[in-house]
């Protein structure tokens, strides 16, 4: 999941015609309200956009297609018209699952180089993410995700405090919940196409933005033109065990970050080969799960090390490698004692495990958990783990644990979307991605018979595009939605 780390009857039910939005008003554009993008002068994203000459609206959609004139919610996006030759319009996803996208089009803009000028680029925040009508779960902390430790006495601790943030969602959100699928945020962004009075619009998504654009791919094939996923996910494992085989790809990761940071032991002092550094990496997890390691205003225990460890793995360029030695010497210095943590650090686990992303970290959860039913069975979760702690001592029982899924009220009230279909896509995926894995990249290949796989050998990283400064990606990407031409052929980069 990218950042870390988701209805209808009848021709509704098929991805068939839908509402179309409301006619245009005075002041409207096909239903939306065009306005400047900050709130107030803490709201930093809204005056970049403004910056950029961007716009901010909302559109009204039904909360329950099926009823599309009952209750309605909103949906905020952004947009930065095209100033060059135009193609068309370009709906944005950064993934998550539950990611805001508000800011995207800048960032994206530059990202595509001479061709970003020639689209309307839209970001959007999914229903009940962000500025969109909002889902609060009320939690306690801004995480949903922990790994089972080291005992079973972790692992049930960990199952109560799942069962409780699943009962805060059911006893807050009991209303909401049943609407929170990949398939209403789809009819959301077809909404949108239509209230902007578009025949067909791009998209491009990052992880969970690609099951999110795969799904709309299904549903709705004559309405999109050029389609970029970059972190593809398999779009039958999407769901509450959307992790469940990354710990190998995350394991061969951190031994990888071992290595070099071996080869720089006069800068880090963690140890001059690749097994001393992973001894000082053992060293803290075998604490933690004896004692919460205090580091600031947070106690680390075995169910959040892994977490935070994990957080770190998705980018395998030296700046990222470097933070994440920074990391590890200030967890074993905290192996002896409390310690206070960098700035940096100390924000980053504010942000992890603080209050501020509460709200975000239960939409994201609800996303996760409305698309599949989860198992139930918790001994399966724990038979599981405990089959996996030689070949994933790290990441194992963070991958393969329970989510609050496993206590979610009530079933999916949609049957996952089958992705396959022969619409044109362009793919994007580095071999060694730790999150959404490659073998997923090859599976939603195979099932989107009429794509173009890009891959990107030797990279450990977890999006690619206009992210990892690879020109050869960067440049078969640009050139795709310069031109709607697929590569011949698939297609490999080295980085």
């Amino acid at each position: 999941m990218k950042r870390i780390l988701v209805a209808g009857l009848g021709l509704l039910l098929a991805g068939g015609v839908m509402p179309v939005a409301a006619a245009a008003e005075p002041g409207k554009v096909g239903g939306i309200k065009w306005h400047g993008c900050q709130t107030g002068p803490g709201d930093e994203e809204g005056a970049e956009l403004d910056r950029a000459g961007a716009q901010c609206g909302e559109l009204t959609v039904p909360l329950d297609y099926r009823r599309p004139e009952g209750k309605k919610i909103q949906i905020a996006m952004s947009r930065l018209k095209a100033t060059g030759d135009r193609i068309g319009t370009m709906v944005l996803n950064d993934g998550g699952p539950g990611g805001p996208g508000l800011g995207m089009p800048v960032r994206l803009r530059t990202a595509m180089q001479e061709t970003g000028t020639r689209y309307d680029l839209i970001g959007m925040d999914p229903r009940f993410v962000g500025r969109s009508t909002p889902l609060d779960c009320k939690w306690p902390d801004g995480n949903g995700i922990w790994s089972a430790g080291a005992t079973r006495a972790s692992f049930e601790r960990g199952a109560r405090k799942q069962a409780d943030l699943a009962k805060r969602c059911s006893d807050s959100q009991a209303a909401l919940l049943p609407y929170v699928t990949t398939r209403n945020t789809v009819r959301d962004i077809d909404q949108i196409r239509a209230a902007l009075g578009e025949e067909k619009i791009s998209y491009l998504g990052y992880s969970y933005g690609t099951y999110l654009g795969s799904v709309y791919l299904q549903m709705f094939p004559g309405r999109l033109d050029r389609v970029v996923l970059d972190g593809p996910v398999d779009p039958d494992q999407y769901g509450p065990a959307l992790l469940q085989t990354a710990g190998p790809a995350n394991e061969a990761a951190l031994r990888a970050w071992a290595g070099w940071a071996a080869a720089r032991d006069r800068t880090y002092h963690l140890g001059r080969t690749t097994d001393q550094v992973m001894a000082k990496v053992q060293r803290i997890y075998r604490v933690s799960s004896e004692r919460p390691l205090q580091v600031g205003r947070h106690p680390l225990d075995d169910s959040m090390v892994p977490l935070l460890l994990m957080s770190q793995l998705a980018n395998d360029r030296d700046p990222a490698r470097a933070g994440f030695a920074a990391m590890i010497q200030t967890l074993l210095k905290a192996t002896t004692g409390p310690v206070q943590p960098g700035e940096q650090f100390g924000q980053f686990l504010d942000l992890l495990f603080g209050q501020e992303m509460a709200a975000g970290a239960s939409a994201q959860i609800a996303i996760i958990c409305g698309d599949r039913a989860a198992d139930r069975d918790l001994n399966s979760y724990w038979r599981d783990i405990q089959r996996h702690r030689k070949s994933e001592p790290y990441f194992g029982a963070l991958t393969r644990n329970l989510l609050a899924c496993a206590f979610w009220p009530g079933e999916p009230v949609e049957k996952p979307t089958r992705v396959a279909n022969a619409v044109p896509a362009l793919l994007v995926a580095a071999d060694g991605d730790p999150r959404t894995t490659y073998p997923q990249a090859k599976v939603l290949h195979q099932a989107l018979t009429g794509s173009r796989l890009v891959t990107l050998r030797n990279a450990r990283t977890h999006g690619v595009f206009g992210e990892y400064g690879n020109e050869c990606v960067d440049r078969l990407v640009i050139d795709y939605l310069g031109s709607g031409q697929l590569p011949s052929t698939d297609r490999t980069c080295h980085a």
